[in-house]
């Protein structure tokens, strides 16, 4: 971009003022002439090794979260989750409708993202370092309504990380105590503000309560936060019931 010369002074004389930045150090010279004074000083140069260090640290905490948090929710979360569902008392507990919140309730299996993580009961931050949980005051997996569970993005297991990757047609499947039931993601509601291109999720804000409202027929609704890392938004997917197989008393839980 071209700039015009500025005008001479008036009366014609001469523009005796000094051309910016000659004679007056700039911004960024006087930074880092405080810079060099302070690398010359035992005190400050100690200061300025320990801020270099608290810095990288925090960088490396930040990234290193993620893997820290995942570690813990297989290794201390879902295993003993997966020991417990195989239990006669949580069998007994379930057909009860008595789960204890942060209790395994179901298994949910996407072929397609190639997950496979317990749910607890209940939806609190403590029940969900296991990576997903069920909305308490929906149904039980497989009964009519509208059965709601929720399930971080990118922590904890990150069971929902890739769940804007499900199209239409795709399976959940959710093994509970008692019976294995087969769900398949449907289309995004016709008034969904914010549908996600593949036509099946939609965003919603994070206080849309709506979702897990009560509906006809018997559907699944998963939610997770958007984008990933934030939970500014929500996003929510769902599927209808298309399958339910019973499972005798013997049958082994959680293999």
């Amino acid at each position: 971009m071209n700039y015009a010369a500025p005008p001479p002074p008036a009366g014609g004389g001469l523009n005796t003022s000094p051309p910016l930045g000659n004679d007056r150090p700039s911004e960024g010279g006087r930074v880092a002439s405080v810079i060099d004074a302070l690398r010359t000083r035992p005190a400050a140069r100690r200061a300025l090794s320990t801020l270099s260090i608290v810095l990288f640290l925090a960088g490396a905490g930040m990234f290193a979260f993620p893997f820290a948090t995942d570690i813990y929710a297989d290794r201390w979360l879902q295993r003993p989750l997966e020991d417990k569902f195989g239990t006669d008392e949580l069998r007994d507990q379930y057909a009860n409708r008595a789960v204890r919140t942060g209790d395994p309730l179901t298994r949910i299996i996407i072929p397609r993202l190639g997950v496979d993580a317990m749910v607890v009961e209940g939806t609190s931050q403590a029940a969900l370092r296991a990576g997903a949980g069920h909305y308490p005051n929906t149904p039980l997996p497989g009964e009519a309504g509208n059965v709601a569970i929720a399930g971080h993005r990118v922590t904890y297991g990150r069971p929902f990380n890739r769940m804007d990757e499900l199209r239409v047609g795709d399976e959940i499947k959710l093994e509970t105590p008692l019976a294995m039931h087969t769900y398949k993601v449907i289309a995004h509601p016709p008034g969904a503000s914010a549908p996600c291109p593949n036509g099946a999720c939609w965003v919603t804000h994070p206080h849309d309560w709506s979702v897990v409202d009560q509906a006809p027929g018997s559907i699944l609704t998963l939610t997770t936060c958007h984008p990933k890392g934030s939970a500014e938004q929500r996003l929510i997917l769902r599927a209808e019931l298309v399958e339910s197989v019973d499972r005798g008393p013997s049958a082994a839980m959680g293999g």
